[in-house]
């Protein structure tokens, strides 16, 4: 399945995971306008990509059902250092804009030791999300700031959220060598994600004000990796939903996306 080729690159371990507070592009207007930007995506550029260039799409899982007062529950495993993390918030928090809306995100990037260095991105660590349809749980485990070989820690998982990483975000829905890896997503207790779902070169060396132009920009290849992804997200997000709110998951483009969960 698709989903194989970016996992095996994004197989970090839990232990690494960083935040970096210095960062002067953490400026929270910036990082509000710029979220709403993604906020106000029309419809139209959301079919018009469709699956886009993802190259790895949500895989079902045999999970519990997550829910919370009720909803979906989506939980979200990353750091601040990981590259592939900076890549897959692009395409989450598009997604997920569809539903609710968030507060509080603030710009950062990832690491500059590492892989596809210094690709700027948001993260959630302090965020708040606010829906109706889906409930938003984070956990930004590390900076991008060095610290003893690794980076600072930021917050710490809950047992549960271990569980559920290593248990869905391995076998034998994943390879072996990404068990553990960041990102990773469940949705609902019905798919995960472990990985970045499109090719984080399309963001190098450009900054956050340029991602949300391209983005926003169906014809751009970084739309077609972050929209692309974030159509996926959707489509399995409405399936755990019950297809509403209707005027996202009655798109069409969706209902072609679905079956290549399977």
């Amino acid at each position: 399945m698709a989903g194989a080729a970016i996992v095996v690159v994004s197989g970090f371990a839990i232990a690494a995971v960083a935040r970096g507070s210095a960062d002067t592009s953490r400026s929270p207007t910036t990082a509000a306008s710029l979220a709403a930007k993604l906020a106000a995506i029309p419809a139209g550029t959301f079919h018009a990509v469709g699956p886009g260039s993802t190259v790895a799409f949500p895989l079902e899982v045999d999970g519990p059902p997550l829910t919370r007062d009720g909803k979906p529950r989506v939980l979200y495993m990353g750091a601040e250092y990981c590259p592939y993390c900076a890549t897959e918030r692009w395409a989450i928090i598009t997604a997920l804009s569809r539903f609710g809306r968030f507060q509080g995100l603030h710009l950062t990037h990832s690491a500059f030791d590492d892989t596809f260095p210094n690709t700027q991105t948001f993260t959630f660590h302090a965020s708040r999300y606010n829906s109706t349809y889906v409930s938003f749980e984070t956990v930004e485990m590390m900076t991008n700031q060095p610290a003893a070989g690794s980076y600072t820690k930021l917050e710490t998982p809950t047992l549960e959220q271990r569980q559920l990483m290593s248990t869905y975000g391995g076998p034998p829905y994943f390879p072996p060598s990404a068990t553990g890896g960041i990102p990773f997503l469940d949705i609902a207790g019905r798919y995960a994600v472990s990985g970045a779902s499109y090719d984080p070169t399309v963001l190098q060396g450009k900054s956050a004000a340029e991602i949300v132009r391209e983005i926003t920009n169906p014809a751009t290849a970084v739309s077609r990796g972050a929209i692309g992804t974030a159509n996926a997200l959707t489509a399995a997000i409405c399936d755990a939903t019950g297809n509403v709110p209707a005027s996202v998951c009655s798109d069409p483009v969706l209902a072609h996306i679905t079956p290549r969960f399977r």
